[in-house]
């Protein structure tokens, strides 16, 4: 008997355990349920982040790097074959316009030109016997004019043996300095031989470049400041000369600066320079910042937080001025506009803001 008091006892102490145990778990799993649901709650609100639209003055003010290249630069090459016989000049060296840098040997080219001056005196000599003749009627009108053809082409002829000729002395075409020296007396050269480089730094130009917004609103003829990195403590001036019609890849736009004068050619071609345009005062607009653009500035599509809740806006854009873009139509000044956190958004979707 007492065997099975203790078997009823021990199944007694059992199910209550099993009962506490089950009450433990289901008083778990709804206290679990309960947290789940608050934050179930919680997070069907997107986190974002958002910058009030609002009227500013545009910030076009703009400096522009790039490097100054020479006003002319040529470089020259023989024309005729040969040897070289001189050369006059040395790198470094200032030359003028018409200045004789180097001549070539060419005997054939004095052969030419030797048998060119006597054709020419025969067919002279032939024509005076002829006109001669003419008179007392030895030779028809016919044979006189041919032999006056016969001067004329000897004489074109002799014109182009002596253009020829004057092809073996290298004259200078532009006034500048010499950058580069590419021959020696003894040289032998053939047509496209290169001889020497020529550069005319006594004016110089700065090549810059500028986006589509900065570009709308230089001028040619337009003043500017210039800096050269390697003379901090002098300024120059420079005047527009130039602006792209088109833009290049990188959809910027070239545009080239006159420097307004180099004393003592201080400034070299290929200097890294600065220059500092000068906008006038622009009217507010309305701006937002670039990253409130769903996907891209092109898509013209942003989201406002109305009541709580992100709003799908389908906006004119105007102007791209660095991070901010100019609203020509679709918002309003004090709309807030989402700039963090569109991934996770659709139209409608409930959000929080977050500093």
């Amino acid at each position: 008997m007492k065997k099975y008091s203790k078997i009823l006892l021990t199944v007694l102490i059992i199910g209550a355990s099993l009962y506490a145990i089950v009450t433990v778990l289901k008083k778990n799993k709804a206290e679990a349920a309960e947290k789940t649901a608050i934050v179930a709650a919680t997070n069907a609100t997107v986190a974002v982040r958002v910058d009030t639209v609002q009227f500013s003055n545009p910030a076009i003010a703009l400096t522009a790097n790039g490097n100054f290249e020479p006003f002319q630069e040529l470089s020259f090459s023989a024309e005729k074959p040969g040897r070289v016989v001189n050369v006059l000049v040395k790198e470094g060296d200032y030359v003028r316009k018409g200045l004789a840098l180097a001549t070539i040997r060419v005997d054939q080219l004095n052969v030419d030109l030797q048998t060119a001056e006597a054709n020419y005196k025969t067919a002279e000599t032939d024509l005076q016997r002829y006109e001669n003749a003419f008179r007392t009627g030895g030779v028809t009108q016919q044979q006189l004019d041919q032999a006056r053809l016969n001067l004329a082409n000897a004489k074109s002829r002799l014109q182009q043996a002596g253009i020829n000729l004057g092809d073996a002395t290298i004259r200078a075409t532009i006034d500048g300095l010499i950058n580069a020296r590419k021959i020696e007396p003894g040289s032998v050269v053939s047509p496209g031989t290169p001889l020497f480089d020529i550069v005319n730094i006594s004016k110089l130009k700065l090549k810059v470049h500028v986006n589509e917004a900065q570009v709308a609103q230089l001028k040619v003829g337009k003043q500017v400041k210039i800096t050269v990195s390697v003379f901090p403590d002098k300024n120059f001036t420079g005047k527009i000369s130039f602006i792209a019609a088109k833009a290049d890849q990188a959809l910027n736009f070239p545009v080239e600066i006159d420097l307004g004068a180099n004393p003592g050619n201080l400034i070299k071609a290929g200097m890294f320079g600065t220059a500092e345009f000068d906008f006038e005062q622009q009217k507010p607009v309305l701006l937002i910042p670039r990253s409130a653009f769903v996907g891209s500035v092109n898509s013209n599509e942003v989201f406002v937080v109305r009541n709580n809740k992100a709003t799908l806006v389908k906006l004119t854009s105007g102007r791209v001025l660095d991070n901010q873009v100019e609203i020509l139509d679709g918002l309003q000044e004090g709309d807030l506009v989402i700039t963090s956190g569109q991934i996770n958004l659709t139209n409608g979707t409930e959000v929080s803001i977050i500093p």
